[in-house]
């Protein structure tokens, strides 16, 4: 089994992407981009390798307008060859299985024939880019059904046809996933059954849109195993959680370790690879992946307090010290309790004189380099803070600057300028 997380990597230096409108992408903006990009991409790479995270959706937008051929019109492949061989070098070095996810303006069963022509485009660019990384057929795009446009039958029904008139290296790749709003895991399934495409089942969308609510996640997985063959490697799942108090289908900020050790209990047996929908990405792959290695150590522990220190400072002194005493006095791998006091914290809310100590603690590690100009400048920016806890962001940026200015990078690796 690999727990892995899409798109975005959070607080990690060097692995920020970017893209731009279409007024300003000629071609050589676009060069720079997609060179930018891709070197992003392979330190996300190397970083997921060093923390055995063997699972990562690439973002779609890694090459911008790349399916629009009016706005793109590089042939990228070709021209970025070196950096795609340096990524798949890593990819198979480190044992990642990449995926991607073509957004929901990609609409197989739409009635509009030119909205399926820009769809099959953008399924072909995304063939592609994986093919460019060395990626086997294991590697899929995940699709959603599309619309219902009034006629659910008869979009199901245009969605199958349209899947046949696919290229072979785009059908090697597509799975189907079930959405929170129009199609069920198990109209999914029976599209696959009349398609040949693998089911991803996705167990918040089921929460939310069932056809059946008695059954369990383990029955619906098993049912989507059936759909997978052995070209397709391991059969894939989404796993998220509903963040409290929002929208109904918003991923939470973090995946709760207590509820994703009952989901896990549940689902460990049955040999699947488990994406993480959440917003904080690879803080809850990294989390889920320590929580449930056989042999745990220590010093994995000692390496995500080292990240997360400041953060519960910020929040509360007393679980400050209660992990201090945890990571200190224990002898054994406390991975379950380590996190319910890290989630304990993310739950509070700073306050003026909280956020001020840990701005304080930050500030020490350069207030002896520092010029008699930027103590001046500390002094009064925390002094504004005891009063006004909005002015945090202000004492986080000037302190993000001074670390970098002094060279400070393994304070700057912390999470605390990150929430």
């Amino acid at each position: 089994m690999s727990i892995g997380y899409p798109c975005i990597t959070v607080g990690v230096s060097e692995t920020n992407q970017k893209t731009c409108r279409k007024a300003s992408a000629t071609e050589e903006h676009l060069s720079v981009l997609i060179e930018h990009n891709l070197t992003a991409l392979k330190h996300i790479m190397e970083f997921n390798g060093e923390h055995e995270i063997e699972l990562f959706r690439i973002s779609s937008d890694i090459i911008p307008f790349a399916s629009d051929k009016s706005v793109n019109t590089l042939d990228w492949a070709n021209q970025f060859s070196d950096q795609f061989e340096e990524i798949e070098k890593v990819i198979k070095n480190q044992g990642i299985r990449v995926s991607m996810h073509p957004g929901q303006y990609t609409v197989l069963n739409s009635p509009n024939p030119d909205v399926v022509e820009r769809a099959i485009a953008d399924l072909e660019y995304h063939t592609l880019f994986l093919d460019c990384v060395g990626a086997d057929s294991s590697s899929k795009l995940i699709l959603h059904v599309g619309g219902m446009y009034g006629d659910k039958k008869a979009a199901m029904d245009r969605f199958v046809a349209v899947y046949q008139t696919l290229s072979e290296g785009i059908k090697n790749r597509l799975v189907i996933e079930n959405d929170d709003r129009s199609y069920t895991i198990e109209e999914v399934l029976e599209i696959c059954e009349r398609t040949g495409a693998p089911a991803v089942y996705d167990n918040l969308h089921n929460a939310i849109n069932s056809s059946d609510y008695d059954k369990s996640d383990t029955y619906w997985i098993k049912k989507a195993k059936k759909t997978w063959q052995p070209k397709d490697g391991r059969q894939k799942t989404h796993y998220s959680q509903q963040q409290i108090n929002s929208r109904t289908g918003s991923h939470s900020k973090f995946i709760g370790i207590d509820e994703f050790m009952g989901y896990y209990a549940e689902v460990e047996s049955l040999d699947i690879d488990i994406m993480l929908e959440v917003k904080d990405k690879n803080l809850s792959a990294v989390k889920c992946i320590l929580a449930t290695k056989k042999n745990g150590k220590m010093e994995d522990l000692k390496e995500e307090w080292g990240r997360y220190e400041y953060v519960v400072l910020e929040r509360s002194n007393e679980i400050y010290e209660s992990i201090q005493s945890l990571l200190t006095n224990q002898s054994d791998y406390p991975v379950l309790k380590f996190y319910r006091l890290i989630e304990a914290a993310l739950a509070q809310e700073p306050t003026n004189q909280t956020a001020v100590n840990a701005a304080n603690q930050i500030w020490n590690h350069v207030e002896g380099i520092a010029s008699d100009k930027e103590r001046v400048k500390y002094k009064k920016i925390s002094q504004e803070l005891t009063k006004e806890k909005k002015n945090i962001k202000q004492v986080k940026t000037f302190l993000k600057r001074m670390l970098s200015k002094y060279e400070q990078q393994a304070m700057l690796e912390s999470l605390y300028f990150e929430f």
